[in-house]
């Protein structure tokens, strides 16, 4: 083993051994090489080799069927089927999940990544699409001062996918709230899910930032997975409708 020098292994000792030195140091930046491969460059044949058992098998799996869609599913604000959809997998799968009632469920609109989904099957990869994103589905408990506030901010964005509530936009405010059937009141505590982006502030969402969550760990995607293959195992095709949860004012 080759040994230090004595003044470089006494540095070492004092820097790292010794109770009097206190320095803690942190770094600043850090630097990294961008690699780049050209094209026309020599593919890495062992490396290929040695990934393809487990491409094969993720591709496998992206193939997998997990519900056939009735109709075609579309997106759009203020109100979609596509939407309605997402969001009913949401609801249902955190009461589920958390094991509590759920009053509503929210999706923000810039969440879903696809325009649409074709009538037919729908596979694991197409559910990948439309939600590639890692988010969670949290749950907070909140009033319905600030439940109002949220849904007028939602109704500036031209609306989201809502299920368990109900409204109309006027003026880019939320009007008519119902909450299950109900009017909204102030001070009522109401239990939403939302995505840990859109909880943790995201989309502008300050007002719920500072609001505990409940959180475990439970991915979206992995929502919408279970909720699809749970309406095929009961013998169900997937599809939705237009149920003027979010209209606009006349």
């Amino acid at each position: 083993m080759r040994k230090l020098p004595i003044f470089f292994s006494l540095v070492f000792f004092i820097l790292f051994f010794s109770p009097a030195c206190k320095t803690v140091y942190q770094p600043k930046a850090v630097q990294y090489a961008d690699y780049r491969f050209l094209p026309g460059s020599a593919k890495d044949s062992g490396m290929l080799l040695m990934l393809r058992p487990f491409a094969d098998s993720v591709n496998s799996s992206m193939n997998d069927v997990v519900g056939v869609a009735a109709i075609v599913l579309e997106k759009k604000q203020p109100e979609g089927s596509l939407g309605n959809l997402l969001v009913d997998a949401m609801l249902a799968m955190a009461k589920e999940k958390y094991q509590q009632p759920v009053d509503a469920a929210f999706i923000n609109n810039g969440g879903i990544r696809l325009p649409s989904i074709p009538a037919g099957n729908i596979t694991r990869g197409k559910v990948f699409e439309l939600a590639p994103f890692d988010n969670l589905v949290v749950l907070q408990k909140i009033s319905g001062k600030v439940l109002q506030q949220f849904l007028d901010h939602v109704s500036g964005k031209g609306g989201w996918p809502a299920a368990g509530v109900t409204w109309q936009i006027k003026n880019n405010k939320a009007f008519n709230v119902l909450v299950n059937g109900a009017p909204i009141e102030e001070a009522a505590v109401y239990t939403i899910a939302n995505n840990d982006y859109v909880a943790n502030g995201g989309d502008d969402c300050v007002m719920l930032r500072t609001i505990p969550q409940l959180n475990k760990g439970y991915v979206f995607r992995d929502a919408i997975l279970e909720y699809l293959k749970k309406q095929t195992r009961e013998g169900r095709s997937i599809s939705a409708k237009i149920e003027n949860r979010v209209t606009h004012a006349e």
